[in-house]
Protein backbone atom coordinates (compact mmCIF):
# COMPACT_ATOMS: atom_id res chain seq x y z
CA UNK A 1 0.00 0.00 0.00
CA UNK A 2 1.46 3.49 -0.88
CA UNK A 3 2.42 5.71 1.63
CA UNK A 4 -0.44 8.65 1.99
CA UNK A 5 1.45 11.90 1.57
CA UNK A 6 0.90 14.98 3.42
CA UNK A 7 -1.60 17.30 2.97
CA UNK A 8 -0.42 20.71 2.23
CA UNK A 9 -1.46 23.60 4.85
CA UNK A 10 -4.12 26.04 3.58
CA UNK A 11 -5.42 28.48 4.74
CA UNK A 12 -8.63 26.89 5.66
CA UNK A 13 -6.84 24.24 7.88
CA UNK A 14 -5.19 27.54 9.61
CA UNK A 15 -8.51 28.85 10.14
CA UNK A 16 -9.89 25.29 11.31
CA UNK A 17 -7.35 24.62 13.67
CA UNK A 18 -7.24 28.46 14.99
CA UNK A 19 -11.32 27.69 15.69
CA UNK A 20 -10.67 24.32 17.37
CA UNK A 21 -8.04 26.33 19.81
CA UNK A 22 -10.44 29.02 20.13
CA UNK A 23 -13.11 26.72 21.28
CA UNK A 24 -10.44 24.54 23.84
CA UNK A 25 -9.41 27.45 25.60
CA UNK A 26 -12.84 28.33 26.20
CA UNK A 27 -13.84 24.17 27.60
CA UNK A 28 -10.65 23.99 29.52
CA UNK A 29 -11.16 27.86 31.10
CA UNK A 30 -14.88 26.89 31.79
CA UNK A 31 -13.86 23.56 33.71
CA UNK A 32 -11.00 25.40 35.87
CA UNK A 33 -13.86 28.14 36.79
CA UNK A 34 -16.21 24.92 37.51
CA UNK A 35 -13.68 23.74 39.72
CA UNK A 36 -13.77 26.69 41.76
CA UNK A 37 -17.32 26.96 42.10
CA UNK A 38 -17.39 23.31 43.04
CA UNK A 39 -14.81 23.15 45.74
CA UNK A 40 -17.11 25.50 47.76
CA UNK A 41 -18.82 22.29 49.01
CA UNK A 42 -16.30 19.49 48.11
CA UNK A 43 -12.78 18.72 48.76
CA UNK A 44 -10.67 19.28 45.63
CA UNK A 45 -8.93 15.95 45.68
CA UNK A 46 -12.40 14.42 45.31
CA UNK A 47 -13.12 16.81 42.40
CA UNK A 48 -9.81 15.18 41.00
CA UNK A 49 -10.97 11.63 41.01
CA UNK A 50 -14.21 12.59 39.67
CA UNK A 51 -12.37 14.34 36.68
CA UNK A 52 -10.32 11.13 36.10
CA UNK A 53 -13.28 9.12 36.27
CA UNK A 54 -15.98 10.59 34.36
CA UNK A 55 -12.81 11.16 31.71
CA UNK A 56 -13.13 7.41 30.93
CA UNK A 57 -16.30 7.93 28.61
CA UNK A 58 -13.61 9.41 26.26
CA UNK A 59 -11.33 6.11 26.17
CA UNK A 60 -14.32 3.56 26.24
CA UNK A 61 -14.63 4.11 22.28
CA UNK A 62 -11.21 3.26 21.66
CA UNK A 63 -11.51 -0.13 23.20
CA UNK A 64 -14.40 -0.93 21.72
CA UNK A 65 -12.65 -0.24 18.17
CA UNK A 66 -9.30 -1.19 19.03
CA UNK A 67 -10.01 -3.85 21.49
CA UNK A 68 -6.76 -4.83 23.51
CA UNK A 69 -4.45 -3.56 21.29
CA UNK A 70 -3.63 -0.35 23.05
CA UNK A 71 -3.05 -2.54 25.89
CA UNK A 72 0.40 -4.15 24.46
CA UNK A 73 3.73 -2.29 25.93
CA UNK A 74 6.66 -3.11 27.15
CA UNK A 75 6.90 0.44 28.82
CA UNK A 76 4.14 -0.29 31.78
CA UNK A 77 6.77 1.08 34.01
CA UNK A 78 6.97 4.28 32.60
CA UNK A 79 3.45 4.52 31.86
CA UNK A 80 2.32 4.11 35.38
CA UNK A 81 5.07 6.67 36.58
CA UNK A 82 3.37 9.13 34.19
CA UNK A 83 0.00 8.80 35.33
CA UNK A 84 1.59 8.76 39.45
CA UNK A 85 3.48 12.08 38.47
CA UNK A 86 0.09 13.41 36.59
CA UNK A 87 -2.52 12.40 39.63
CA UNK A 88 -0.14 14.37 41.90
CA UNK A 89 0.26 17.39 39.22
CA UNK A 90 -3.60 17.22 39.14
CA UNK A 91 -3.88 17.47 43.18
CA UNK A 92 -1.77 20.24 43.40
CA UNK A 93 -3.07 22.39 40.29
CA UNK A 94 -7.03 21.63 41.72
CA UNK A 95 -6.64 22.43 44.84
CA UNK A 96 -4.92 25.97 43.77
CA UNK A 97 -7.83 26.72 41.63
CA UNK A 98 -9.48 26.27 44.68
CA UNK A 99 -7.62 28.67 47.32
CA UNK A 100 -6.04 31.21 44.46
CA UNK A 101 -6.56 33.51 42.01
CA UNK A 102 -7.61 31.93 39.04
CA UNK A 103 -5.89 34.19 36.70
CA UNK A 104 -2.21 34.18 38.69
CA UNK A 105 -2.73 30.05 38.58
CA UNK A 106 -3.74 30.23 34.75
CA UNK A 107 -0.88 32.51 34.34
CA UNK A 108 1.74 30.56 36.31
CA UNK A 109 0.61 27.41 34.48
CA UNK A 110 2.19 28.89 31.01
CA UNK A 111 5.55 27.75 33.25
CA UNK A 112 5.32 23.96 32.07
CA UNK A 113 6.41 24.27 28.86
CA UNK A 114 9.27 26.35 30.48
CA UNK A 115 10.57 24.19 32.86
CA UNK A 116 10.06 21.09 30.27
CA UNK A 117 12.95 22.89 28.03
CA UNK A 118 15.26 23.07 31.06
CA UNK A 119 14.43 19.67 32.05
CA UNK A 120 14.60 18.51 28.37
CA UNK A 121 18.72 20.19 28.29
CA UNK A 122 19.64 18.81 31.89
CA UNK A 123 18.02 14.91 31.58
CA UNK A 124 17.73 14.37 28.09
CA UNK A 125 21.09 16.24 26.91
CA UNK A 126 19.11 18.29 24.37
CA UNK A 127 20.58 21.60 23.28
CA UNK A 128 18.29 25.21 23.75
CA UNK A 129 21.38 27.95 22.62
CA UNK A 130 21.84 31.22 23.77
CA UNK A 131 18.24 32.76 22.59
CA UNK A 132 16.57 29.67 24.01
CA UNK A 133 18.02 30.47 27.27
CA UNK A 134 17.17 33.89 26.97
CA UNK A 135 13.78 32.98 26.41
CA UNK A 136 13.87 30.46 29.49
CA UNK A 137 15.51 33.83 31.50
CA UNK A 138 12.45 35.87 30.35
CA UNK A 139 9.83 33.21 31.72
CA UNK A 140 11.13 32.94 34.83
CA UNK A 141 10.75 37.18 35.12
CA UNK A 142 7.14 36.45 33.96
CA UNK A 143 6.97 34.17 37.61
CA UNK A 144 8.61 36.84 39.39
CA UNK A 145 6.54 39.60 38.12
CA UNK A 146 3.21 37.62 39.28
CA UNK A 147 4.58 36.62 42.35
CA UNK A 148 6.77 39.78 43.61
CA UNK A 149 8.61 37.73 46.15
CA UNK A 150 9.27 40.51 49.19
CA UNK A 151 6.91 42.63 47.82
CA UNK A 152 3.59 40.54 48.17
CA UNK A 153 2.72 37.54 50.09
CA UNK A 154 3.29 34.34 47.39
CA UNK A 155 0.34 32.24 48.90
CA UNK A 156 -0.04 28.03 49.21
CA UNK A 157 -1.88 28.46 45.78
CA UNK A 158 0.82 30.06 43.73
CA UNK A 159 3.53 27.66 45.24
CA UNK A 160 1.08 24.79 44.12
CA UNK A 161 0.97 26.06 40.19
CA UNK A 162 4.56 26.21 40.06
CA UNK A 163 4.78 22.41 41.52
CA UNK A 164 2.45 21.60 39.08
CA UNK A 165 4.11 22.96 36.43
CA UNK A 166 7.19 21.33 37.25
CA UNK A 167 5.53 18.05 37.33
CA UNK A 168 3.47 18.15 34.27
CA UNK A 169 7.38 19.14 32.63
CA UNK A 170 8.48 15.85 33.55
CA UNK A 171 5.02 14.32 32.55
CA UNK A 172 6.05 16.05 29.01
CA UNK A 173 9.86 14.12 29.02
CA UNK A 174 7.63 11.13 30.05
CA UNK A 175 5.34 11.06 27.36
CA UNK A 176 8.31 12.39 24.33
CA UNK A 177 10.35 9.21 25.24
CA UNK A 178 7.28 6.72 25.46
CA UNK A 179 6.14 8.26 22.08
CA UNK A 180 9.56 6.58 20.86
CA UNK A 181 8.04 3.11 21.25
CA UNK A 182 4.26 3.45 22.07
CA UNK A 183 1.55 4.69 19.84
CA UNK A 184 -0.25 8.09 21.12
CA UNK A 185 -3.15 5.35 21.97
CA UNK A 186 -1.78 3.19 24.32
CA UNK A 187 -0.79 6.40 26.03
CA UNK A 188 -3.85 7.86 26.31
CA UNK A 189 -5.75 4.98 27.58
CA UNK A 190 -2.81 3.69 29.71
CA UNK A 191 -3.10 7.43 31.34
CA UNK A 192 -6.67 7.81 31.60
CA UNK A 193 -7.32 3.99 33.16
CA UNK A 194 -4.73 4.39 35.61
CA UNK A 195 -5.20 8.06 36.64
CA UNK A 196 -8.85 7.32 38.16
CA UNK A 197 -7.83 4.89 40.65
CA UNK A 198 -4.75 6.38 41.53
CA UNK A 199 -6.90 9.69 42.19
CA UNK A 200 -9.37 7.58 44.54
CA UNK A 201 -7.16 7.31 47.08
CA UNK A 202 -6.48 10.58 48.29
CA UNK A 203 -9.89 11.38 47.86
CA UNK A 204 -10.80 8.46 50.16
CA UNK A 205 -8.91 10.85 52.78
CA UNK A 206 -11.40 13.61 52.72
CA UNK A 207 -14.76 12.19 50.85
CA UNK A 208 -17.92 13.64 51.06
CA UNK A 209 -20.70 12.26 49.11
CA UNK A 210 -21.69 14.70 46.54
CA UNK A 211 -25.21 15.77 46.49
CA UNK A 212 -27.02 15.41 43.19
CA UNK A 213 -26.18 19.19 42.02
CA UNK A 214 -22.89 18.53 42.95
CA UNK A 215 -22.30 15.21 41.08
CA UNK A 216 -24.14 17.03 37.88
CA UNK A 217 -21.36 19.72 38.35
CA UNK A 218 -18.62 17.07 38.22
CA UNK A 219 -19.62 15.58 35.25
CA UNK A 220 -19.88 18.50 33.81
CA UNK A 221 -16.36 19.18 34.79
CA UNK A 222 -15.22 16.14 33.02
CA UNK A 223 -17.11 16.74 29.86
CA UNK A 224 -15.55 20.13 29.73
CA UNK A 225 -12.48 18.37 30.07
CA UNK A 226 -12.52 16.17 27.80
CA UNK A 227 -13.63 18.56 25.26
CA UNK A 228 -11.14 20.66 26.11
CA UNK A 229 -8.28 17.85 25.26
CA UNK A 230 -9.98 16.66 21.63
CA UNK A 231 -10.73 20.22 20.27
CA UNK A 232 -6.90 21.10 21.02
CA UNK A 233 -5.68 17.75 19.43
CA UNK A 234 -7.80 18.88 16.43
CA UNK A 235 -6.17 22.30 15.88
CA UNK A 236 -2.91 21.01 16.83
CA UNK A 237 -3.52 18.19 13.60
CA UNK A 238 -5.31 20.61 11.66
CA UNK A 239 -2.51 23.50 11.60
CA UNK A 240 0.93 24.18 12.44
CA UNK A 241 1.44 24.72 16.38
CA UNK A 242 3.03 28.46 15.96
CA UNK A 243 -0.72 28.75 14.21
CA UNK A 244 -2.80 27.81 16.90
CA UNK A 245 -0.76 27.99 20.21
CA UNK A 246 -0.75 31.99 20.19
CA UNK A 247 -4.16 31.86 20.64
CA UNK A 248 -3.56 29.92 23.94
CA UNK A 249 -3.17 32.70 25.18
CA UNK A 250 -6.99 33.29 25.54
CA UNK A 251 -7.49 30.88 28.30
CA UNK A 252 -6.09 33.97 30.51
CA UNK A 253 -8.56 36.20 29.06
CA UNK A 254 -11.74 33.66 29.53
CA UNK A 255 -10.42 33.46 33.05
CA UNK A 256 -10.28 37.05 33.84
CA UNK A 257 -13.50 37.32 32.38
CA UNK A 258 -15.53 34.14 33.95
CA UNK A 259 -13.86 35.46 37.84
CA UNK A 260 -15.10 38.86 37.27
CA UNK A 261 -18.36 37.44 36.93
CA UNK A 262 -18.78 35.18 39.14
CA UNK A 263 -16.49 35.49 41.76
CA UNK A 264 -15.41 39.40 41.70
CA UNK A 265 -12.08 38.48 41.15
CA UNK A 266 -10.30 41.34 39.29
CA UNK A 267 -6.76 40.51 38.07
CA UNK A 268 -4.27 43.06 38.95
CA UNK A 269 -1.33 45.06 36.02
CA UNK A 270 1.07 42.36 37.78
CA UNK A 271 -0.94 38.97 36.76
CA UNK A 272 -1.30 40.51 33.30
CA UNK A 273 2.82 41.68 32.46
CA UNK A 274 3.80 38.10 34.34
CA UNK A 275 1.65 36.51 32.33
CA UNK A 276 1.85 38.01 29.03
CA UNK A 277 5.76 37.84 29.80
CA UNK A 278 5.48 33.86 30.45
CA UNK A 279 3.52 32.88 27.24
CA UNK A 280 5.46 35.33 25.06
CA UNK A 281 8.70 33.31 26.39
CA UNK A 282 7.40 30.01 25.93
CA UNK A 283 5.63 30.55 22.55
CA UNK A 284 9.08 31.59 21.32
CA UNK A 285 11.30 28.52 22.71
CA UNK A 286 8.25 26.81 21.01
CA UNK A 287 8.10 28.18 17.64
CA UNK A 288 11.60 27.97 17.71
CA UNK A 289 12.34 24.21 18.88
CA UNK A 290 9.48 23.65 15.67
CA UNK A 291 12.12 24.96 13.47
CA UNK A 292 14.52 22.81 14.32
CA UNK A 293 12.66 20.23 13.82
CA UNK A 294 12.03 21.21 10.61
CA UNK A 295 15.63 21.79 9.73
CA UNK A 296 16.68 18.28 10.95
CA UNK A 297 17.17 19.49 14.77
CA UNK A 298 16.18 17.84 17.71
CA UNK A 299 13.47 20.05 18.91
CA UNK A 300 12.43 19.84 22.95
CA UNK A 301 9.16 18.65 23.95
CA UNK A 302 7.32 21.84 24.20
Amino acid sequence: MAEARPQPETDDNAARGILWMVLGTLFISAMHSSIRHVSAGLPPFEITFFRNLFALVVVIPWLFRYGLAPFKTRRLKLLGLRAVINVVAMLCFFYALSIAPLTEVTALAFMAPIFATVFAVFILGERVGGRGWIAIGVGFAGALLILRPGFANVGLGEVLTLIASVLWACVLLIIKTLSRTESSITITVYMSLLMAPLALIPALFVWQWPTLDQLGWLAFIGLLGGCGQLTMTQALKEAPTNVVMPFDFLRLIWIAAISWFAFAEVPDLFTWLGGITIFVAGAYIANRERLRGKSGGKPAPV
